[in-house]
């Protein structure tokens, strides 16, 4: 997978090799390097998130289809949701530890931070009476334990 390549010389050179010089009153400043990311809350911001994190997602639904783990994804600007649908929530459970462990890995490997403790797990069931999920633990991953919430 590759993106066209006008696009990739768009953010090459986004912002890079950049000066500016500032006026106050009568004192103008010699050039500075204004080199600078693009950070949230830019209006580049989302478009650079989810070209960045596509190239993750695919990668990482290649990984899971080897690992056999059933999987969909849904990814807004700066969130991502992954579905799991099984019968068994110890199964679930694996799915969801496995998935963790390759999502943490390819994220650490394209230098982006995990917040593990923004880390959620819903679980649905169709049971009719008290449904108890056991908790999700993550912390051999450097993750959290995760504990379902009643809703």
């Amino acid at each position: 997978m590759r993106l066209n390549q006008k696009v990739l010389t768009f953010f090459k050179n986004y912002l890079v090799r950049r000066k500016t010089k500032y006026l106050w009153n009568d004192f103008l400043s010699s050039l500075y390097n204004v080199d600078v990311r693009v950070g949230q809350g830019s209006a580049l911001s989302p478009i650079l998130s989810i070209l960045y994190l596509f190239s993750i997602f695919y990668i990482l639904k290649k990984h899971l289809k080897i690992l056999k783990i059933p999987i969909s994804i849904i990814s807004f600007v700066n969130d991502s949701f992954f579905i799991f649908q099984n019968k068994s929530i110890s199964h679930s459970n694996t799915n969801l530890f496995c998935s963790y462990n390759v999502i943490s890995s390819l994220l650490t490997n394209f230098e982006l931070v995990v917040e593990h403790e923004k880390t959620e797990v819903f679980y649905f069931s169709r049971l009719h009476g008290a449904f108890n999920p056991p908790p999700l633990d993550l912390t051999a991953l450097e993750g959290p334990i995760l504990l379902p919430k009643a809703s």
